[in-house]
């Protein structure tokens, strides 16, 4: 769909949403947007970000975390090829986009050496603000592993931010490198003064809420699994309305229904407020007084 195209132009309400006035009350910060691997010819991240510009706009989104790989086993091997032969690549949505993306290097603990010089290169040195660790199939140990901790002590010296991949699921893992809630929350019991996100609550979020819901420096995130009634009331019950984060979790979820998750929960509009961009915002505030990207 050309960006042009005519629902884009349609108002939010024609397509589900608020009015754009009410939008653009709650300053929306996304704190998950995972747009598609670099490709060997560089061009699919780029083009999958342009793609879903169109849908934050309708959205009223302000800025988005875009988690980005830096050639370091978390892609395929003509991306990670691709990246370290042309790091332009990784800082290209950043360049294009300066007032609106908020890079996050995605690294997995395999090689905790890299990792660290990536840590020191792309956040030390360079323009990201946190750490994304997937939890896909190239990620060789859950978050509780010794290999993460020299990686996340030097993001919270840097003030970073760290989003873990999360998934709780009956059956158990998929595989040995999935991080359950209690992994990171072993993991966050270990650093009580880093701040730490679990990515999609963990999947089965009551699980996930109850895993974390002891340790004050860990936050949920709410993306990418399918609304249900009583998730945020439980959430804020649990864990207060500061240690919650929107997702949009665009291009491969439907903001409307990540927005639906926090828009029609039964909640003060404070708390609405709080999570849907003040709390990301605050948690932010650190990298980004650093690297003088104060909003």
């Amino acid at each position: 769909m050309p960006l042009t195209s005519t629902p884009h132009r349609q108002p939010p309400e024609r397509l589900g949403l608020p009015p754009r006035e009410v939008l653009d009350r709650y300053e929306i910060w996304d704190s998950y947007l995972t747009p598609s691997m670099v490709d060997p010819d560089g061009t699919r991240l780029m083009n999958d970000i342009r793609r879903s510009l169109p849908t934050l706009d309708k959205g009223s989104i302000r800025k988005f975390c875009v988690f980005l790989h830096v050639g370091l086993g978390t892609a395929e091997p003509a991306t990670e090829a691709r990246v370290r032969e042309h790091p332009e690549d990784i800082l290209a949505p950043l360049q294009a986009w300066p007032d609106r993306a908020l890079g996050m290097i995605q690294l997995q603990p395999g090689d905790p050496h890299r990792s660290l010089d990536a840590i020191n290169r792309w956040i030390a040195d360079g323009p990201m603000i946190g750490v994304y660790f997937p939890g896909d199939r190239r990620n060789p140990l859950p978050c509780n592993h010794p290999n993460y901790e020299p990686l996340v002590a030097r993001v919270g010296e840097l003030g970073g931010l760290i989003m873990q991949h999360t998934w709780a699921r009956t059956g158990g893992k998929d595989h040995p490198g999935v991080s359950h809630p209690t992994d990171l929350a072993d993991l966050a019991a270990r650093f009580p003064n880093v701040h730490f996100v679990c990515a999609h609550a963990g999947g089965e979020w009551e699980t996930g809420i109850r895993a974390i819901r002891r340790l004050p420096n860990v936050s949920i995130e709410t993306s990418g699994f399918d609304p249900t009634a009583g998730f945020l009331e439980m959430a804020v019950r649990e864990l207060g309305d500061e240690r919650i984060l929107f997702g949009s979790h665009l291009p491969s979820r439907s903001l409307g229904t990540e927005l639906s998750k926090v828009l029609g929960a039964d909640l003060k509009e404070s708390s609405k407020r709080r999570i849907l961009g003040e709390n990301l915002r605050k948690q932010l505030r650190p990298i980004l007084a650093s690297h003088g990207r104060l909003p």
